[in-house]
């Protein structure tokens, strides 16, 4: 296991820095006291710590700076206070009059520290009680007449300053990044959201939609011809119920996938088993509603992979549909070709409907939205002949599996 220095210093505490700073200059007048510092006199400073005064500051010094710096990060003010009162009291325990430059540094840290993490409504009274207990040390001393040279206090006020901006800019960024991340995820979710509801639009138009189109179709046959021939509006009858469990099959699919999705477990699917196999099925069901679909087979038919003979069915079951409902002719052609690398589908009408059927409904939508998903071309349009024609060409991936033989 290797060592990691950044691992050590994200164990340990932000205000034990401070402390440990604030120790370390707490050793500098050790090594002023033989020739004066803060403005003292050698003697009284080197004799400071002589009396029970100096000795009972120093560990209260010692107390305050190490127990503010321990709940500086849970509690800001008191922290900081304690770290202030700390440093107040070792200097007057060696008998200074002035603050140490360098143990005040520590002071620096604790205030670009909550900066960092707090909000300016916490951290500004953090920073303006650093520049207080500086101002009243400057004025104390100026007013006993001690000060003979150039102060400190303004240059450390400047440290404190520079301290806070350096800890807001931090807590800036952090805002920022993390704003950044949350309106990423919601992006993220509101896509995914998106996503399956035009799903779910596509199977309930695909599939919904075209069991309601032959039990309408039918339905209106039936009437027509209940009294004249009755054995034909049975027929026609029995395939309104034939449609009906289909709809309402695939509506108790949805809503089951529905169900799981909000109960926390993955979605189940909404594509049925069922393929290119299917078309048969679906040419016969169209001859019922009264168009007589031709299903013509080209290439060596072989395994496809699932999304694109489900998608390929999906393609000819709204076109069918489409001929049903807006062609006004009797017939149409399927051509699914098997060619090398890919997989071809036709649906070509001689119909008189509307020559241009983009705008009819979502059918032709949610198939050039398939044919986009899988990487393949689509085209519909009317042909100079008449009628109308629904092209796609879907890639077939080499040594992909598939969901069993085409067509069954």
């Amino acid at each position: 296991m290797s060592f990691s220095y950044r691992a050590v210093f994200r164990r340990v505490p932000p205000g034990w820095w401070a402390g440990g700073l604030w120790s370390l200059a707490a050793l500098s007048p050790l090594v002023w006291s033989g020739r004066g510092a803060g403005g003292a006199d050698p003697g009284p400073v080197a004799g400071a710590l002589g009396g029970v005064r100096g000795q009972l500051l120093l560990v209260f010094a010692v107390l305050a700076a190490w127990g503010g710096c321990a709940v500086l990060m849970r509690r800001p003010w008191v922290g900081s206070a304690l770290l202030l009162a700390g440093t107040v009291a070792y200097a007057g325990a060696w008998g200074l009059d002035e603050l140490l430059v360098l143990q005040f540094l520590a002071v620096d840290v604790a205030v670009a520290l909550v900066a960092g993490v707090r909000a300016p409504r916490v951290s500004l009274p953090v920073a303006g009680a650093a520049l207080v207990v500086l101002g009243v040390f400057a004025g104390l001393r100026w007013g006993s007449g001690g000060e003979t040279g150039t102060a400190s206090e303004p240059y450390v006020a400047l440290t404190v300053v520079v301290a806070w901006l350096a800890g807001r800019s931090v807590h800036q960024s952090r805002t920022y990044e993390a704003e950044v991340r949350r309106q990423f995820s919601e992006r993220v979710a509101a896509g995914a959201v998106a996503s399956e509801r035009l799903r779910i639009a596509r199977e309930l138009h695909d599939s919904v939609a075209h069991s309601i189109g032959i039990i309408a179709l039918q339905a209106g046959a039936a009437a027509r011809v209940v009294e004249a021939r009755p054995d034909e509006a049975r027929v026609a009858m029995v395939a309104v119920e034939r449609a009906g469990r289909e709809a309402l099959a695939g509506l108790r699919r949805m809503l089951g996938a529905l169900r799981e999705a909000e109960g926390g477990g993955a979605a189940a699917s909404l594509d049925p088993l069922e393929g290119l196999g299917g078309v048969e099925r679906l040419a016969a069901e169209a001859g019922g509603a009264g168009v007589r679909v031709e299903v013509c087979w080209e290439g060596e038919r072989g395994p496809l992979p699932q999304e694109v003979d489900f998608a390929a069915f999906r393609i000819v079951q709204e076109s069918v549909t489409n001929v049903i409902r807006h062609a006004g002719t009797g017939a149409c052609r399927v051509v699914i070709a098997f060619r090398s690398g890919e997989l071809g589908v036709e649906v070509t009408d001689g119909g008189s409907g509307p020559a241009d059927r983009v705008g009819v409904g979502y059918g032709l939508i949610g198939m050039r939205e398939r044919v986009a998903l899988l990487g393949g071309e689509f085209s519909a349009g009317g042909v100079p002949s008449g009628g109308f024609r629904v092209a796609a060409t879907l890639p077939v991936g080499r040594g992909r599996g598939g969901s069993g033989p085409a067509g069954g």
